[in-house]
């Protein structure tokens, strides 16, 4: 039998790894973006993206962007292969998270 923290541990560790797969993946589609859509880039803040400075509207942007699938009209095959994976590893990363805020309640509420 299985102990709750070892349970926890491995679930955390998934969540882990998905995470930083898809804050991976979200640099690299912001390295793409910048060459093929120099406007999108700039409309998402591109270059303050990931630092304290950055925007939380424009941010938004690019994850209702994703979410619409909008990018299915641009003219760059690696640009839409790219946003198609990180809105992938965003929901399995999301996902995986999840998993691991209930099973703590559940090993806790268990007592296991």
């Amino acid at each position: 039998m299985f102990s709750g923290d070892a349970i926890l541990m491995a679930l955390f560790l998934v969540a882990v790894v998905n995470i930083s797969r898809y804050v991976s993946t979200l640099k690299t589609l912001l390295v793409v973006m910048r060459d093929c859509d120099p406007l999108l880039y700039q409309q998402v803040d591109g270059r303050g993206f990931f630092s304290s400075q950055g925007n939380v509207n424009k941010q938004i942007r690019l994850f209702h962007y994703i979410r619409s699938q909008q990018y299915h009209k641009h003219h760059d095959e690696l640009f839409m292969a790219k946003c198609d994976k990180v809105r992938k590893l965003f929901v399995l990363a999301s996902t995986s998270l999840m998993v691991f805020l209930v099973s703590i309640f559940v090993v806790a509420y268990l007592g296991i």
